[in-house]
């Protein structure tokens, strides 16, 4: 087996649990565990508001929660693993994917768009290029190449279609998917992201699948008000969003998965921070809410 594939490289260095959790537990479908967490948003809303009356931004809640999720991904690599072939990978880019109604109607298409995470990345670059995403994907009468490969495939015989998907599943497994396949599926991110609070829904359970290699699945619900206990010993009412998130065990143990929420809690409640460029050193209060240490 190969020790690096295109968009991966091979992890070697495991104990013997992880070495066989891919035999003991092959499918990624059936290694999912969901987590929900509700994230206090009131100082987040009241900065991005401060910035877009004051300097003009668009900043959005979803905007600020991909670059939270960017960050933490950074800095927590485990979240960027996925198993394929019965073998560990750290995958070499964070990228982000979600899907992009063109019109908020039941009959109106939906776009894939992908946001591939550099290290200089802040709040304000992210902000900008999903604008910009956005924008030309409900404009634009919109080629989308795994679109239109889908279309294709769905004009192809059935049984012809389950003798192109095994053959799929095969390259995948010996980590030769080509790119053309891979580049533009949801399937093959880091994180794919449901905003369905852009659709007055809440946060749900969302499976992971067993094709690509994608890990991480995040939905975003509806904002609204919740009592919280502040520092102070009392309850406060407050900005809240449910976001749950579905991952595959496999990758690292419940703890991992726990701390790596907590900061991106700190980060939806700390906002000045994602102001900073994505690679750029945690500050203290960020380590301490992590336990001391990442």
């Amino acid at each position: 087996m190969r020790k690096e594939r295109r968009d991966a490289v091979r992890i070697t260095e495991l104990d013997g649990l992880h070495t066989i959790l891919p035999y003991v537990m092959p499918s990624r479908a059936a290694a999912e565990v969901s987590m929900q967490e509700v994230f206090d948003i009131t100082d987040l809303n009241a900065y991005m508001q401060r910035r877009n009356e004051g300097e003009g931004t668009n900043l959005k809640l979803f905007h600020a929660i991909c670059t939270a999720v960017a960050k933490t991904v950074y800095w927590r690599p485990k979240l960027n693993i996925f198993i394929s072939g019965n073998r560990f990978w750290q995958r070499k880019d964070i990228i982000l994917a979600f899907i992009v109604k063109r019109k908020f109607e039941d009959t109106s298409e939906e776009s894939l768009m992908f946001l591939k995470v550099k290290p200089d990345m802040t709040l304000d670059t992210i902000s900008r290029k999903i604008l910009g995403e956005v924008h030309e994907l409900r404009e634009n009468s919109g080629k989308n190449d795994i679109g239109d490969m889908i279309n294709i495939f769905a004009k192809i015989p059935h049984f012809l279609l389950r003798i192109i998907f095994k053959i799929l599943h095969l390259l995948e497994y010996c980590g030769r998917m080509p790119k053309a396949f891979a580049d533009g599926d949801t399937n093959y991110a880091s994180v794919l992201l449901s905003n369905l609070g852009s659709i007055k829904c809440g946060s749900v359970y969302h499976h992971l699948n067993d094709y690509g290699t994608n890990s991480v699945v995040a939905t975003i619900g509806t904002t609204h008000k919740a009592l919280k206990w502040g520092d102070d010993g009392m309850e406060h009412l407050r900005d809240v969003v449910d976001i749950q998130v579905t991952l595959d065990e496999r990758i690292a143990d419940g703890f991992y998965f726990a701390r790596s929420l907590k900061l991106i809690s700190y980060l939806l409640e700390h906002p000045e921070e994602l102001e900073k460029p994505i690679a750029e050193e945690l500050p203290a209060g960020a380590i301490e809410a992590l336990g001391g240490k990442l």
